[in-house]
């Protein structure tokens, strides 16, 4: 199963790398809030799994959400004159390094 989604991580980034996409500056702080959202998601929904707490239907939701509610955030704040897009900065990477932390402690108590 790991191995699969390792696989299948790798073979991603590898077609990823690949492909000539350029993005316009102009959207670089959106993508940027984006991918962190996203991550947060994808971090808590390994937590999630790992405490046998995983439910489908709220990692989608909180996934598709988060990611509307940083890009959201920071469009509103380029329209308000606000760099409001750093509070969603410091949210997501704490809620990154919180997951991940539990994540590796589940890790080293399990070996």
């Amino acid at each position: 199963m790991w191995l699969l989604v390792l696989f299948c991580l790798l073979l991603g980034l590898v077609i990823g790398f690949q492909m000539p996409i350029l993005l316009p500056a102009l959207f670089a702080k959106y993508m940027s809030i984006a991918v962190l959202a996203a991550l947060d998601s994808v971090f808590g929904g390994i937590r999630a799994y790992m405490e046998d707490g995983f439910d489908n239907t709220i990692f989608i939701s909180g996934f598709v959400v988060n990611t509307i509610l940083a890009a959201g955030l920071a469009y509103l704040g380029d329209r308000l004159g606000v760099e409001l897009y750093m509070a969603a900065v410091v949210v997501f990477g704490v809620r990154i390094f919180q997951n991940l932390g539990i994540i590796r402690r589940y890790l080293l108590k399990k070996y």
